[in-house]
């Protein structure tokens, strides 16, 4: 039978490094980075009803336009993939933080083309959901692999799924201000007219085995030119890393910030140490198991 409701969780991603490379012709930049998930999750529902199309009622966050919702945009090309046979009613609970760097709107994106699969009765083979997932944005091809960790290349839609890390105590660390992507890769852009050649960097997938030895290649190249125009920010990130986590970095174009701890009690401490002075702090770990997929979504209600 096929479901008529169904739920899931849309998990956000931290870039563990980020690496932006060549601006190419068509106007996008070639990324290279470390995802890895992180226990904090907006909620999809999705309703099988008569009729066509696909409509959306969010809470939690002020996301514009529907019609430019990449959730509203997933389901209804699931919609078209299968013969548009029905209509999809969308719910969407936010908890992420919205333009900070966490993939929420893709992680989004992800969950419905998830959920409007399985209303669909997963008709959408997995490889064509992958191929829907990249050409909705760059971090969606990720989030609908499920993979805990992942490298990617591209525009993040060539990934290598790597076996997760172990489970790590960490915070985010979110200033009151937010970073428009497109402004961000500009100021990299800029930034790179006066900069020298980059240097080699050799990936070694045994170096991505622990925690330890990620930190010590971990980096984005935002964070230059986001903390040269976001004093804000930088400060934050000073009062983050002076809680001597064991990794500490932007995530994506910012402007959320995390830190990665040896033991929940660091962890604990350093939540205590920064209070909310510098913006919104989140306790969580990061993830040890798959992210939920079709196979995993909640039954019908």
């Amino acid at each position: 039978m096929t479901s008529t409701v169904v739920t899931i969780s849309a998990l956000a991603k931290v870039n563990l490094f980020l690496r932006v490379l060549a601006h190419e012709e068509n106007g996008y930049h070639g990324i290279e980075t470390l995802f890895c998930l992180i226990g904090l999750a907006d909620t999809v529902r999705a309703e099988r009803r008569e009729g066509r199309g696909v409509t959306i009622d969010v809470s939690g966050a002020d996301l514009g336009v529907p019609s430019q919702n990449l959730a509203l945009q997933a389901a209804a090309a699931v919609l078209e993939a299968v013969g548009h046979g029905f209509a999809i009613h969308l719910t969407l609970t936010k908890r992420i933080p919205v333009r900070a760097g966490l993939g929420g709107g893709s992680s989004d994106a992800a969950a419905a083309l998830h959920v409007a699969n399985r209303l669909a009765g997963d008709a959408v083979p997995r490889h064509e959901l992958l191929q829907i997932a990249a050409r909705l944005g760059s971090d969606v091809p990720f989030f609908v692999s499920g993979a805990p960790l992942a490298l990617a290349w591209n525009r993040g839609e060539r990934l290598l799924r790597l076996p997760a890390l172990a489970a790590a105590p960490a915070l985010l660390l979110t200033p009151r201000v937010s970073v428009a992507t497109g402004e961000a890769y500009g100021w990299v852009d800029a930034a790179r007219q006066s900069a020298g050649r980059r240097g080699a960097v050799a990936l070694d997938l045994d170096a991505l085995s622990g925690w330890g030895d990620i930190a010590r290649m971990a980096g984005n190249d935002f964070e230059s030119p986001v903390f040269g125009r976001h004093g804000e920010i930088r400060t934050a990130f000073e009062a983050l890393a002076g809680t001597r986590p064991l990794l500490c970095r932007m995530s994506g174009s910012g402007s959320t910030l995390f830190a990665i701890y040896r033991s929940g009690r660091d962890r604990d401490d350093a939540e205590m140490m920064l209070g909310r002075k510098h913006g919104v702090v989140t306790a969580l770990e990061t993830m040890a198991t798959p992210a939920p997929g079709a196979e995993e979504i909640s039954p019908p209600a």
